[in-house]
């Protein structure tokens, strides 16, 4: 089933829903809702679960609304979640279908991200090899953030820093040295996306919280 495109709003509204679902095994309450989001009225509520389900991403019966999971657009299922464990005393497993874990699950933004394939060394020490396929979200980089740029028509993925003297591109390798880009000649950088995470034959790797 195909299903169109949310709204920056609507996304945020079923990244939560399926966040909650996921987490708890249960659907949220109409209070819980409105007090996550901060609502003024429980109607706001209703508009946006309807508006879910004419795009397809809810379902409805008798029992209420369900989450729509799907197969992603590139005909790749996403992984089954099969139940609930403790991670802390013993007690009896909790079995159900909670879902699939997809890329979208992963990387919330995925309309905003893309892959570029690494040709080089100089990211080894961010856990970057040559080969892998980082993925960049079109946005700014954060000051000593991770990010891909364009300069004089070459690109570049390095660690990007901002001072009066213009940009410093850091490497995560010793090997190789800092690229600096004067205030003369900033015009001509572009920022390609901000670096999220990578993939590699190990797996797919999210960036860590904090630093990049």
């Amino acid at each position: 089933m195909s299903r169109k495109k949310l709204t920056s709003k609507q996304h945020a509204f079923f990244q939560y829903l399926s966040r909650f679902v996921r987490e708890s095994g249960v659907w949220p309450t109409y209070r819980e809702i409105v007090e996550y989001f901060g609502y003024r009225s429980p109607n706001s509520v209703t508009q946006n679960l309807q508006a879910l389900h004419k795009k397809g991403y809810l379902t409805r019966d008798q029992d209420g609304y369900h989450l729509v999971y799907e197969r992603q657009s590139n005909g790749e299922a996403g992984i089954p979640v099969k139940g609930i464990i403790s991670a802390g005393q013993l007690q009896e497993a909790v079995e159900a279908d909670l879902g699939t874990i997809t890329l979208e699950t992963l990387f919330p933004n995925l309309d905003r991200i893309y892959a570029i394939r690494v040709s080089g060394q100089s990211m080894v020490g961010a856990d970057i090899q040559d080969g892998d396929y980082v993925l960049l979200m079109d946005d700014d980089i954060p000051n000593g953030g991770i990010g891909a740029i364009l300069y004089n028509g070459e690109t570049s993925l390095k660690r990007i820093f901002y001072d009066e003297d213009g940009l410093r591109l850091e490497p995560a390798n010793e090997e190789y040295s800092d690229i600096h880009v004067k205030p003369d000649v900033f015009e001509e950088v572009r920022i390609l996306g901000r670096y999220v995470g990578h993939v590699n034959h190990d797996g797919i790797f999210r960036r860590a919280n904090g630093r990049q």
